[in-house]
């Protein structure tokens, strides 16, 4: 476990040497004394910054910018330059910053990824270095790691092939790790593995920085993932491996391939579950109808909208109802319509939610031949209407409104990243409910006028959850992480609804709070690990001691120097 209470730092570099390392450099912060010991006098201005200080500079010159992209660049830059002044940055500012440092703005990042890059901040896995790995990893700079994320970059948000530009994914998901979760930076690797792309605007980009190839796919592909894997469990046996943003054919493959092998998880699959699930348990809470009588309507049936019903359908089975009961009450729609018995091409993780053919005779249909999602709202009368399609305005006027009729207070997530995929705006469907609606989206709009005052609108985004999650199962060795993990942390979120006491409050705490839903989340799912015997020996009444020292608050430390 990294020392995040270590009163000092012992280090060996100086000079620009020391200046160059972001996670030891400290800029202008750096004391008299520190600046005679590591040979800095002359290389910095002569006036000693406080952290405080510098982030009150750092803060000033971000808000200067004109677009979030520059803005993006500038922290991105910032985090390759000093690492505790970027996450004092971020920690003090999450409400500010987090739309900037990932959703929405890391998609844009990773489309400009090549045309942004500066520095390099983790690793690049391509195919042409497989039998490299090994070496790669074996850096002692990476002794300390102990959260990888990794993407392919084949479905970034809802932007589709980015290459190496996924990259940015990975870097992000990790920056919340820290900022939310308090993981030291140092304990946290982003991966990318270059497989090639796809995309014609990488592969014809003069600037493009990633292997400049057709995308790998068949068994030369599953070969790489598995090299990749088997070097993980090699080098860090005990790492928490997150995979982010692999196609709907590759994400729940993999996961069901190597959940068993080492400590894994599919953000996309299982993180965005667990906060649909959990913001949706805080909103039954609200509408008085119980779980057990929810109908889900869930449109785009890959691996997420499967991920969260399989997640919904396990808290309605322990709310008391069967599993063909859970079933019966999901319909999930995809590019064809309603999946249905019967219908060609369905994957094996869509198959368990078909509705029978049976159950929708009579139905009035605009076309026979597709049942569309306005014609699954009319017919089944969802109560609960979820959107991760990753296409923009999809939850129409005329399927709001047919919700709204249908519901005394409609629940209805437009999940899809970024904004600009979002299936709905919440401006448009406060208006189309008549202000009835309990929303949450995936990426933060701004506020919306409810009984005439501003209401700041959910954002129902996995940082609520995944920080939490990979805290929790650190803090206790986790050996694997299991549904029941999520379902743990799913209920956690639910049970930090202000709503709870107030049916007009938020279904979430605020973003600002992220720090103290991580810390909560994180203590449910140790607590759960532990019950399922998936943790080191470490006594219960010990958890949140241990989840407690794992939260390193960046600060500055006083510096020795290594001597010879």
């Amino acid at each position: 476990m990294f020392d995040t209470t270590a009163a000092f730092v012992t280090t060996g570099r100086s000079g620009y040497e020391l200046l160059a390392d972001p996670q030891l450099n400290k800029g202008t912060a750096f004391s008299e004394t520190e600046r005679d010991a590591f040979d800095l006098h002359g290389l910095l201005p002569p006036n000693v910054s406080t952290l405080d200080e510098q982030v009150s500079r750092r803060l000033q010159a971000l808000r200067s910018f004109e677009t979030d992209l520059e803005r993006y660049a500038f922290l991105r830059e910032l985090q390759d330059t000093n690492e505790t002044l970027f996450y004092a940055l971020l920690v003090g500012n999450l409400e500010e910053l987090l739309p900037i440092v990932y959703t929405p703005t890391v998609g844009a990042g990773c489309q400009q990824f090549s045309r942004l890059f500066r520095k390099p901040r983790g690793l690049f896995l391509s195919i042409p270095h497989k039998a490299r790995i090994d070496r790669i990893f074996a850096q002692p700079r990476f002794d300390a790691v102990e959260a990888i994320v990794v993407t392919d970059g084949e479905r970034i948000l809802g932007l589709g092939d980015q290459g190496a530009g996924g990259m940015g994914i990975p870097i992000g998901k990790l920056a919340l790790y820290t900022g939310c979760g308090g993981l030291h930076p140092a304990t946290t690797l982003p991966i990318l593995l270059d497989v090639g792309t796809d995309n014609s605007d990488c592969l014809t980009d003069p600037l493009y920085v990633g292997w400049r190839h057709e995308r790998v796919r068949g068994q030369e592909y599953d070969d790489f993932v598995e090299a990749f894997v088997s070097a993980v469990i090699k080098r860090w046996p005990r790492v928490l491996l997150q995979w982010e943003d692999f196609a709907k054919n590759n994400a729940t493959r993999l996961l069901e391939r190597y959940r068993d092998r080492l400590c894994t998880f599919n953000d996309d699959v299982q993180g965005t579950a667990a906060v649909a699930t959990g913001t949706l348990l805080a909103a039954v809470n609200v509408t008085g109808v119980p779980l057990t009588e929810q109908r889900v309507a869930v449109l785009g049936a890959g691996s997420a909208g499967c991920g969260i019903a399989s997640l919904i359908r396990a808290a309605m089975r322990d709310a008391g109802l069967s599993e063909s009961e859970a079933t019966a009450r999901f319909y999930m729609v995809d590019r064809d319509g309603l999946l249905v018995e019967g219908m060609p091409g369905l994957t094996s993780f869509q198959l368990p939610f078909v509705q029978a053919r049976k159950a929708i005779e009579g139905w009035k249909l605009d076309h026979p031949d597709r049942i569309g999602l306005l014609d699954v709202v009319r017919n089944a009368r969802p109560t609960v209407l979820i959107g991760v399609s990753g296409q923009a305005g999809t939850f129409s006027e005329p399927v709001v409104r047919a919700m709204a009729e249908c519901n005394g207070r409609p629940i209805i997530f437009p999940l899809s990243n970024p904004t600009s995929r979002a299936e709905a705006t919440p401006v448009d469907i406060e208006a189309w409910t008549e202000g009835r609606a309990l929303i949450g989206v995936g990426s933060p709009f701004p506020p919306i006028t409810r009984g005439g005052a501003r209401f700041k609108v959910d954002q129902t985004n996995n940082s609520y959850i995944f920080p939490g999650v990979g805290l929790g199962a650190l803090a206790v060795g986790a050996s694997r992480v299991s549904d029941g993990m999520f379902m743990a942390a799913a209920k956690a979120l639910a049970s930090s609804s202000a709503a709870r006491d107030n049916p007009k409050h938020n279904l979430l705490p605020p973003v600002s709070a992220l720090r103290e839903v991580a810390a909560k989340v994180a203590f449910a799912v140790a607590i759960q690990a532990h019950q399922e015997g998936l943790t080191a020996d470490v006594p219960i009444d010990r958890i949140d001691q241990r989840i407690h020292a794992k939260i390193w608050t960046p600060r500055y430390v006083p510096y020795r120097r290594k001597m010879d």
